[in-house]
């Protein structure tokens, strides 16, 4: 049975070339088409603007009509906690708008990971509202003027390690996974009004019962499929009505990379305590047509790119692997200490940034080749968004726009 990405479906207005609307780009997958993209970068080289980012987030930059939207997260004096939504200007850089979501006292704030940041998860847009995630602490949808359209909170409260996962739209619904230690459950919004159209409970309750990863929408036999998941377990979901239409268990926990898929397989990666690559097959059955244990990513999403699958290492290791039989082509060691950050691929090459900053371009083919490499200079763990010959990258403190002047 064959299955090939779907790209995003935004209501009468389809994602093109131009617009980079939500986690991992148009087609969720990371790929960029367009206008090529700067193959050298770095904090003086072809940098055509960079804004300082009030507060800390690594949420991904996202792209709508030369607008970039961000989420952030700010302490007060008394140590509480605001949630804000901003857009910048893609041409300036400026700041348009910085609005204020959700505000917690200090006693109310979750636990989060040291790692983590209280805006983590990538907002999306439909070119009519942006929709922002935070996880257990709510979730908005606002107009592209920055007005509050809905608010929902309370789906769930003990996230373990804070927000992670991103929100994907699809066919009016927002649509993200629960996966706590209190309640695990994918959920679908309605985009107008915020109510819940359907909510399933997971049928495989992990141990430990908490995941971060982002639904992957896809298209098989026609009709359209969300792939999502959670501790223990990946499974298929119908977007209309919620229902689980397969599963495949395995043993794994705190899952981060958005599944793949293609060549008839979905590619996961299974999270802790040692990550293992999966390719699922579909068909009558589904069922395991390969894994890999051997620099597995934790935390990074992967890049297909035809029969090539690659992937980077949370310790910095590299590897092109053979999609279709989970052979290993290369592996090599690539800038920076410990990574975060998924890849995006563009012109055929893949651009790839350590949680140091410290980033490396390489030649997406089966033979190893640096292209370029570049430091960024800041705690850099959100994920690159291109559009239209641009390159966006959030540092700690810095949102930069690489390119042509």
């Amino acid at each position: 049975m064959r299955i090939t990405i779907f790209s995003l479906l935004i209501a009468a207005l389809p994602a093109v070339a131009a617009d980079w609307p939500q986690f991992r780009g148009p087609t969720g997958d990371g790929h960029y088409t367009g206008t090529k993209l700067p193959t050298e970068i770095g904090t003086d080289k072809n940098v055509v603007w960079k804004t300082l980012i009030p507060g800390k987030g690594w949420s991904s930059p996202i792209v709508w009509k030369d607008k970039i939207y961000l989420t952030s997260s700010l302490k007060d004096t008394k140590g509480g906690l605001s949630l804000h939504a901003l857009a910048i200007d893609a041409t300036s850089g400026k700041i348009e708008w910085d609005k204020q979501v959700f505000s917690l006292e200090a006693g109310k704030i979750p636990k989060s990971h040291g790692k983590n940041s209280y805006a983590s998860a990538t907002a999306t847009t439909d070119g009519e509202r942006l929709y922002v995630h935070f996880g257990p602490m709510g979730t908005t949808a606002l107009d592209l003027k920055g007005e509050i359209l809905w608010t929902r909170t309370g789906l769930y409260s003990e996230s373990q390690h804070g927000n992670g996962g991103s929100p994907i739209l699809v066919d009016g619904r927002l649509i993200f996974s629960c996966d706590a230690v209190d309640k695990q459950f994918v959920t679908a919004l309605n985009t107008t009004d915020g109510k819940t159209a359907w909510e399933t409970k997971r049928s495989v309750v992990g141990a430990p019962a908490f995941s971060f990863s982002t639904p992957t929408l896809v298209e098989m036999g026609g009709s359209k499929q969300i792939i999502s998941e959670g501790s223990d377990f990946v499974a298929g979901y119908d977007p209309k009505s919620g229902k689980e239409l397969w599963n495949f268990k395995f043993k794994g926990y705190s899952i981060i990379p958005k599944p793949v898929v293609g060549n008839g397989m979905v590619y996961i990666s299974t999270g802790y305590n040692a990550a293992t690559v999966r390719a699922v097959k579909f068909g009558a059955k589904t069922n395991e047509a390969w894994s890999l244990t051997k620099n597995a990513p934790h935390t990074p999403s992967m890049i297909l790119n035809g029969n090539d699958l690659f992937m980077v290492s949370d310790k910095a290791i590299m590897s092109c692997v053979d999609a279709t039989t989970g052979k290993v082509v290369w592996e090599e060691r690539v800038k920076g200490t410990d990574h975060s950050s998924s890849p995006i691929l563009a012109d055929g090459k893949i651009y790839h940034t350590s949680e140091d900053g410290k980033g490396t371009i390489v030649d997406a083919t089966r033979k190893f080749n640096v292209v370029s490499e570049f430091d960024l200079k800041e705690k850099t763990f959100a994920s690159f968004a291109g559009v239209d010959g641009a390159l966006y990258v959030r540092t700690e403190s810095q949102l930069y726009r690489f390119g042509k002047k």
